[in-house]
This record gives C-alpha cells, structure tokens and sequence, in this order.
C-alpha cells in the first residue's frame, strides 16, 4: 500500500509507459522477467499489483497479489510449455500482495517463502504500541511456508535472488537482490513514496532501510506497483529528501503543542482529502520517530490524541 502524498514525490525517475499495462496481459519488462498486472486499482495502488514471474522452465513468482481467480488464471497462463512454478516469494503480507500466495501453491506444489506473517520484524517501539489503531491492509491469514533470513540467497535454474531485509512500511518486509536489478516491494517505488503506518509501519526503521539500500549495488529496481525505476540511487535520495522535508515542516508547526491531527493539517495541505488519512499516520510515524530521537516530546501516553512538542 501507498501514500500518494504529493505529485512532486513521484518524479521522473519512472516515467509513465506510453501505454498504461492492462491487468492480465503479459508483459516482459526486461529479458528474464515477466510481469502480469492485477486487476486491483486503487489510490492506493496505482494501476494494480504487479506480479513477476522470473526466470524460465522452474520459474519464481514474486507477490502473487490478491486472491482474485481472474489474476491467478493470468499467472498461470503466463507459463510457457513445460514450465512450473517453483518457488512463490512475497515481500510482505499485505492483502495487494500475498493472499494468493497459498492458492497458487496449492495449485502448484511450489512453496511460499517470506521473511514471516504479517506481524513479524516489529520494532520493539512498534511493539509497545500494539494496541495502537493502524493495521493497514495486513493479512493476517498469511503462513509462509518457509521463513527467509536476511542475506540468504534463492535459485533457480537460471536466476538467483537474495532477500534483503528492508523493514519500514511494514516489519517483515523484503526486497529481493537480483543482478544489479532491486525487486523493491512497497519500500521503494517510483510513483509515491511509502506508507509508513504505526504499529507495523517503522519511520526510523524505513529510513535505515533507505539508507541501506542506498549503499548496495542496485541500478534499477521493480516495485510492487507503478513502472520501473530506472534510476534507483536517485530515486532513494529522492525519498530521503522527501521525508526529511516533511519532518522539517513538522518542527516548524510546533511553535506551539498540537495534536497529530492538527499537524495534519498544516504539514499537508497539499493532499487529496481522501488522502488525509493516510496522511495523518504517516504524520504520527514521523512523530514517533522524533521522539525516539529526542526532538519532540508528547504531553500524554496516548500517541494518537496526545498534543506534542518540541523536547
């Protein structure tokens, strides 16, 4: 899932495809890979979850998406003769990216593999908070069927990826390492920047998780959602900038103790109303953050409703 906060986030580092793809139909973004687009549009994921399919003869999938019979009929179509899935790989369990991870195994006999359910890689500050509303999307039914350690490396016949740990938007979320090419989840997209939602979503963790990333070798990356990313460096110094002018204009507001909601409405004024929701906890993620660094301090235990300011 996704926060569409701005237009000026998601910049030229994905440009727009001349045709928008369509769900179901097979695409090849680049050789060794195919795409096949569910059909679940939303503000909150662009056109639709895109599921990849890598390698040939024992192919990986990489987030089947939803549990719509309609996108698994197109994945499995997406098959040349003689091909099988061997391995279904999801990069975190929200509902655009891993309820069919079990029919399709069902399916296939291929396994699924994740970092662990939806609740998995919380922060022990997110933990604390675990009564805390948010949630966004989780699906909770989510089992993998084995659990993926940080570093470790998966083959195929003709493809290798290794998860990369990339905690944030939500605790257990991956990205896959593949050649020089990111498979980048929601971490990383290039036409919005990330949901960050306590409890599962982490603001420090997700801007660690930037910060790593940055220093790894990727070129280009494939997001859950929207086009390509050509430029990977400068898409995550993009998003760096990004957050850090948002927690800037959060310091400037707080002349004076206010609210998450009221903050809100002098950080965002730029926003969808449908949008202030989403807006108002990536806000609250931000306040976190600052107070776990010291920068800002809330007048009472209940970080929703409490007024905050400046420590």
């Amino acid at each position: 899932m996704q926060d569409a906060m701005t237009s000026a986030a998601a910049t030229a580092t994905a440009p727009p495809s001349p045709e928008l793809p369509q769900p179901g139909v097979l695409q090849q973004p680049e050789p060794g890979l195919r795409m096949v687009l569910a059909p679940n549009p939303s503000p909150m994921t662009h056109w639709g979850t895109n599921t990849f399919l890598l390698g040939q003869g024992a192919v990986a999938v990489i987030d089947p998406g939803p549990d719509d019979p309609r996108h698994m009929a197109a994945v499995l179509a997406a098959l040349g003769p003689g091909e099988r899935i061997s391995h279904i790989l999801v990069t975190h369990a929200h509902r655009d990216h891993s309820p069919l991870a079990r029919p399709l195994s069902q399916a296939t006999g291929a396994p699924v593999l994740a970092f662990g359910d939806a609740r998995s890689g919380r922060s022990a500050r997110m933990a604390a908070l675990a009564g805390l509303e948010g949630g966004e999307g989780l699906d909770l039914a989510f089992r993998p069927d084995r659990l993926l350690q940080d570093g470790e490396v998966i083959r195929g016949d003709d493809w290798e990826l290794t998860a990369i740990h990339t905690p944030g938007h939500i605790g257990g979320h991956l990205c896959f390492g593949w050649g020089d090419c990111l498979f980048s989840g929601d971490h990383v997209m290039g036409w919005a920047p990330s949901l960050v939602s306590p409890p599962e979503g982490d603001m420090s963790d997700y801007m660690a998780s930037l910060e790593r990333l940055a220093e790894g070798p990727w070129r280009r990356a494939h997001a859950g959602h929207g086009a390509p990313i050509t430029d990977l460096p400068a898409r995550l110094k993009e998003l760096q900038t990004h957050r850090r002018a948002r927690e800037a204009a959060i310091l400037a507001a707080l002349d004076q103790a206010a609210t998450p909601a009221e903050l809100t409405a002098q950080v965002y004024r730029d926003v969808n109303p449908a949008l202030i929701p989403a807006a108002q906890r990536n806000l609250l993620a931000h306040l976190i953050d600052l107070a776990h660094r010291g920068l800002v301090a809330a007048e009472d235990g209940d970080p929703v409703q409490s007024r905050y300011r400046r420590a």
